[in-house]
């Protein structure tokens, strides 16, 4: 832990840096969901990385559609969406505008799994295309905390044998040892 100030981490910071590199650095930084008056903080513990339309795992690799058109908003914004017609999973729109990428919120310290997550927090596609600012009612803060190489692991991501083996293998997912 760190003694410093909480940070709230605006939008802009999202902008115009690498996918991969930002997925690692979230860890350890809180998701913040305000509903009704009441703030909760949570821990980033798992994240996986989705890069731009050359990824055949991110959901841009079949181009803008309906669904992937918030991924090209500038950074800092929520992408939820609905998988298998049973879990709202939570995405932050990373890159400058034009550039589809995101980093799947996986899990947080007291809840495993994206699914789980989103149903603990009441979040839901409400929430997609909304920026990552307090007044959405969920936001990113920075309190300092520092982890270590040997708390930090990584591999390949979750349930995307679809895109092949060289996209599938990608080591583009990251999480806290606890």
């Amino acid at each position: 832990m760190s003694d410093s100030m909480p940070r709230v981490i605006m939008p802009a910071e999202f902008q115009g840096r690498n996918t991969v590199v930002l997925a690692r650095w979230l860890l350890g930084k809180m998701l913040v969901r305000t509903n009704a008056g009441e703030r909760e903080l949570h821990l980033i513990t798992e994240v996986e990385a989705y890069h731009g339309e050359a990824d055949l795992a991110c959901h841009a690799s079949k181009g803008r559609t309906a669904r992937t058109e918030v991924m090209y908003q500038a950074g800092g914004c929520w992408y939820v969406y609905l998988c298998y017609g049973l879990h709202e999973m939570l995405n932050l729109v990373t890159g400058p505008a034009g550039h589809p990428a995101a980093v799947l919120i996986r899990g947080l310290a007291q809840v495993n799994g994206p699914g789980r997550l989103t149903k603990r927090l009441g979040i839901d596609r409400r929430l997609n295309g909304a920026s990552a600012v307090p007044a959405s009612g969920l936001h990113l803060e920075d309190h300092g905390i520092k982890l270590t190489r040997t708390q930090l692991s990584r591999g390949p991501r979750i349930g995307v044998d679809y895109a092949g083996p060289v996209w599938s293998a990608k080591p583009w997912r990251f999480w806290v040892k606890l």
